[in-house]
């Protein structure tokens, strides 16, 4: 592959926060890039204001430009785009060159210093700290993650080549295409079993992606986690530990523990105990690459975190909005317990849109077990994403399993109306489906009847 012969790229499936970054980086690279994606977004919609052009209907699509400019445009799509999908035939009958997204960051990541961030919950948050302070550091570096980082309004950083800072995906063992010098294992819990198909399978699949670590290369993961790699966490036994946490409604405080020495008051605005471990994380990369103690503190105390995760949407005196892109129930669990933490006396209602049929019926006990801890749980119907639907999964069946009386099925339309009729003064969206975008109208409706 030789990207210098290359002057456009179409990405199929450009919308994907993790196909979005990706086009940022090649449109600072100066290629054209064209897209397509099912449904306009704030993300498609900021890609066409910085100069993609971006399809929304397969059958308004002109491949004319295409067939002139074939031996100079390459096709990138990700796994999530079934190889049925019409434009994916369209280009590979045309002979177009075609390539999965893993493929191109294992290609353009080879010649830079590669620092992964692998997990199944926390890479985002993780990945974001860590690429804060390499950006207050002045570090020579390059950032994909797979969230908007608030303090840039991106999933996208780039301040040069001597890093390569991206946010691992263990979906369809995507992360086996790196080779990183630098990683870290935030988590390894039930996910994807689609691809998977059980737990011993996801396990092999992160122990090869420990494997792929350079010679010499730095690991550390989760002490939650069987894998190897120096350990982090809250355990007494931990190379690096957390000590002294103190938790409020706008941040956390703590002090990290590394043998015997102590690196007191980090403070960092993001709530719960899960936050902590993905700072502490951040933190030790930063620490291992050189960056000094006075500067990563100064950094975590300045980032702002990522959307949609633990994102207040309202804060007031009578009603809190929280937003969150919770879809597997160990997040839940998560969120859940933070709430609990920081609104001891309150009332909590859950908000969930469940993404996927097949998670929802492989965890689907899991699900009603974390969402049965909720006070009040409204559920929308499954966001189908890359599936077809699976005979008798539904919300319905999960609705069945939770173990409240107050618990319904809406629909996106209602979600403002019934969070004000429960009359909960917490409450929480959940999901990665498109929850995300009815959030500023649910704000705007619940502002207008509270003001």
């Amino acid at each position: 592959m030789n990207l210098n012969l290359i002057n456009s790229i179409f990405f199929l499936g450009i919308g994907g926060i993790g196909m979005s970054g990706l086009a940022r980086y090649f449109m600072m690279k100066k290629y054209e890039v064209f897209g397509y994606d099912r449904e306009p977004s704030s993300i498609t919609d900021d890609l066409e204001k910085n100069g993609a052009v971006i399809c929304h209907d397969i059958k308004s699509f002109d491949m004319n430009y295409f067939y002139k400019n074939k031996d100079k445009t390459i096709v990138i799509y990700t796994p999530a785009v079934s190889e049925n999908h019409p434009l994916f035939k369209k280009f590979k009958s045309h002979n177009f060159k075609i390539y999965k997204r893993a493929q191109i960051i294992e290609h353009i990541s080879k010649d830079s210093r590669c620092i992964a961030i692998a997990g199944t919950h926390g890479k985002t948050t993780t990945s974001s700290i860590l690429a804060h302070i390499l950006h207050e550091a002045n570090i020579s570096f390059c950032a994909l993650v797979g969230g908007i980082m608030e303090n840039y309004n991106s999933n996208f950083l780039f301040k040069g080549n001597e890093y390569f800072l991206i946010e691992a995906d263990e979906f369809d063992r995507s992360f086996l295409k790196l080779r990183p010098e630098f990683a870290c294992i935030t988590s390894i819990d039930n996910d994807h079993m689609d691809i998977y198909e059980n737990s011993d399978n996801l396990n092999e699949a992160f122990k090869n992606f420990e494997n792929n670590l350079i010679d010499g290369g730095f690991l550390i993961s989760n002490d939650g986690v069987d894998i190897g790699g120096e350990k982090y966490g809250f355990e007494s036994n931990s190379k690096y530990k957390v000590i002294n946490t103190e938790y409020k409604s706008g941040f956390s405080q703590f002090d990290i523990q590394i043998d015997d020495n102590i690196f007191k008051n980090f403070k960092i605005k993001l709530p719960g105990e899960h936050n902590v471990l993905n700072c502490l994380a951040a933190v030790i990369l930063a620490l291992k690459l050189g960056i000094p103690e006075s500067i990563i503190l100064n950094a975590i105390s300045t980032f702002k975190g990522v959307k949609r995760r633990f994102s207040y949407v309202i804060n007031s005196k009578k009603i809190i909005l929280i937003d969150d892109y919770a879809h597997h129930p160990e997040e839940i669990s998560k969120i859940h317990k933070s709430l609990r933490i920081i609104y001891p006396n309150d009332k909590i209602l859950a908000i969930f849109q469940p993404h996927l049929f097949s998670r929802t019926i492989n965890l689907i006990d899991d699900f009603a077990n974390e969402l049965s801890k909720f006070d009040n749980v409204i559920l929308l119907e499954i966001y189908p994403a890359r599936e077809e639907p699976i005979g008798g999964v539904s919300s319905s069946l999960l609705l069945e399993k939770i173990r409240l009386d107050n618990k319904t099925i809406c629909q996106k339309s209602e979600i403002s109306h019934s969070i004000l009729n429960t009359g909960n003064k917490i409450n929480v969206l959940m999901g990665a489906g498109d929850i995300a975008n009815e959030v500023e109208l649910i704000k705007q409706e619940i502002l207008k009847c509270n003001t």
